[in-house]
């Protein structure tokens, strides 16, 4: 699988950058579109993701660095290479979180309300996001034959994709990518529902992609560790009872207040 698009030169424009950034537009797109639902100006949202996008990146890469911390290390001038691979989702969820925490607050928007907004985008990213990796050869599973490949049905240049280092491999970035296009789904049917309150699709996110990641991550072979554990499972049990606290908290409110749907957002408040 070739990750170059073309090169010039020292530039090499890879597809592991096109797909991220492609993924930060849809999210911007489809983050933008809802806003526009509760009379958010377009400029608010350019705003905020003008600064959420680079904060999310780093975040997502020094998450990665301080998990390999041993081989970068030795490696020190490849911090800064991330058309190479080394973006983890996680740790872009917890620094663009933080920034969206300062945002809200300053303009005195309830968080959870804007992360409601945000996590579609943030599914459509990682849908993505996952064929980069596959691009780059990366966020695959372990050792599997090739009759096992085509029994899934897959196209040619996935199998094909999917030799790596002399052997086949289970294409885990492709069960999360499906699995994270059906959470798109799913939370846009449930965002519509005229009882969810606001803060519960949050809640829906962490406990679908944190079910899907803890499975994805079961079978990977490149996974981040700490110690014995693998990083991704252990943050997406935190991710999935994060949610079902929310979730139940939640479920206590009147059924009649704190709906998502209802168009308070704007209510004193002033965007600029």
């Amino acid at each position: 699988m070739n990750s170059v698009i073309f090169e010039i030169g020292n530039f090499s424009l890879r597809w592991y950058s096109i797909l991220v950034l492609l993924g930060a537009i849809l999210a911007w797109l489809f983050s933008k579109y809802e806003g526009k639902r509760f009379g958010i100006p377009e400029s608010f949202m350019l705003n905020m993701f003008f600064f959420l996008i680079p904060i999310s990146i780093i975040g997502a890469r020094i998450y990665y660095v301080l998990f390999n911390l041993d081989y970068y290390k030795s490696h020190v001038s490849e911090i800064f290479m991330t058309w190479n691979g080394g973006l983890a989702i996680h740790g872009g969820i917890i620094f663009g979180l933080i920034w969206i925490l300062i945002y809200t607050k300053k303009y005195k928007i309830k968080t959870l309300r804007m992360t409601d907004i945000l996590v579609v985008g943030l599914l459509i990213a990682q849908v993505i996001g996952r064929w980069g990796n596959f691009m780059n050869s990366e966020a695959y599973g372990p050792i599997c034959s090739l009759e096992f490949l085509k029994s899934l049905h897959l196209p040619n240049f996935i199998i094909e994709g999917m030799f790596i280092d002399g052997f086949y491999r289970e294409p885990t970035f492709l069960y999360e990518s499906i699995l994270s296009l059906i959470g798109v789904i799913v939370i846009l049917i449930f965002r519509r529902r005229p009882y969810t309150k606001i803060g519960e699709t949050t809640a829906l996110y962490l406990i679908w992609y944190g079910i899907t990641r803890f499975f994805v991550e079961s079978l990977r072979t490149d996974s981040l560790m700490l110690s014995n554990f693998k990083v991704a499972q252990i943050v997406s049990i935190i991710m999935i009872i994060i949610g079902v606290i929310i979730f139940v908290k939640k479920e206590r409110e009147p059924k009649l207040e704190n709906r998502y749907n209802d168009m308070e957002l704007i209510e004193n408040v002033k965007f600029w």
